[in-house]
Parts: structure tokens; sequence; C-alpha cells
């Protein structure tokens, strides 16, 4: 068994904990883990992801948010999905992304979602990480998050390595600094 599947079995025992489910053990700190793997992992953990969310015998109720999909619905609701390849070619790629970031703001991000009621046993699940890089960054959706979702436990598939201290994306890019969520295995 490869160490990756090792690690993916533990977290879908990890998420069906009354500690993980409850937050029990976190000194009163937000209930939020990231599970790390390598950027080329990226199509087991999805298989991984496909197939824990249509687990019906899962001790939890998942609610997947992938980042992408709410970025395209974002860019879909403002009518722009379309102009973006012109702009990028009409104004280049620094424009571009100081545009996309104009909108595709944190705040819109947690508006999308939103939903009630949050039920007991519900695990807010974050994928797409990686595709919504440069214009979304995880630390700074994870503090729009806290106030709305504090009630659940927040788990967040991230392609590269956290230190307890910050996050790297893909192992290779600066750290953003990130001190108040956990390792999830």
């Amino acid at each position: 068994m490869s160490a990756l599947t090792e690690r993916l079995d533990a977290l879908r025992a990890l998420i069906q904990s009354h500690g993980f489910l409850t937050g029990d053990g976190l000194s009163n700190e937000v209930n939020i883990r990231i599970f790390c793997y390598a950027a080329e992992d990226e199509m087991p953990v999805q298989h991984f992801i496909r197939q824990l969310i249509t687990d019906q015998s899962l001790n939890c109720h998942l609610i997947e948010c992938n980042l992408y999909q709410i970025f395209l619905s974002i860019c879909e609701e403002m009518g722009i999905q379309d102009e973006i390849p012109v702009m990028e070619d009409d104004e280049g790629s620094d424009f571009l992304l100081e545009q996309l970031q104009a909108f595709a703001t944190p705040d819109a991000f947690v508006d999308k979602m939103q939903y009630s009621p949050h039920r007991q046993g519900d695990v807010l699940l974050l994928t797409g990480v990686g595709d919504v890089f440069p214009f979304m960054r995880v630390h700074a959706l994870l503090e729009a998050l806290q106030p709305h979702f504090s009630d659940m436990p927040i788990l967040v598939m991230y392609p590269g390595t956290f230190d307890k201290s910050s996050l790297r994306l893909f192992d290779r890019l600066t750290p953003n600094g990130y001190y108040r969520a956990f390792t999830a295995v």
C-alpha cells in the first residue's frame, strides 16, 4: 500500500471521528484541517474525493466546494467568462489578474458557499485550491470563511505543504502565513 493511500485511508477515518466532527481537543481554535499532498498526486486524490462524496456509509456529510467551479460561477453571473481570454490578450496577464482579484474576492467565494441550516455532521470540503491560483489564495479564503462556518469542520485538500505556520502551494511558491489550521493527517 502506498504512503498516499495510507494517508487517504487515515483521512477517511479522521473525518468520521467524533473529535474531528466536534472540534474536541483544539483548545477553542477553529476546526480547520489541511490535507497536504504532492501536486503530482492530484488525480488519485480527486478519485478519492469522488469516492468519499458518494460513500453513503460515512458518518458525516461532506459539502464539497470546488473553488474553481465557484470561480466559474462568479464569472458566469457577471457575464464575463467569454471575455476573460480576450482581456488577457488585449491587456496582458497582470491586468487580468488585477481585474479577477477585484471581483473574485474571498467574500464573493464565501457568498457562493453559504447554505443553511448547517447540520451536525456536516464537513465543508474545499477542493480546487490549485486551480484558482493566483487569483484566490486559500489563506485569505479561510480567514473569510471562519465567521460563517465556525460551527463545522473545514477540510482543505491542498496540493502543497503546510508546516503549521505557513502554506506553500505546489511546494514551490512563496509561503503564505496561516497559523489557525491543523494538519489533517
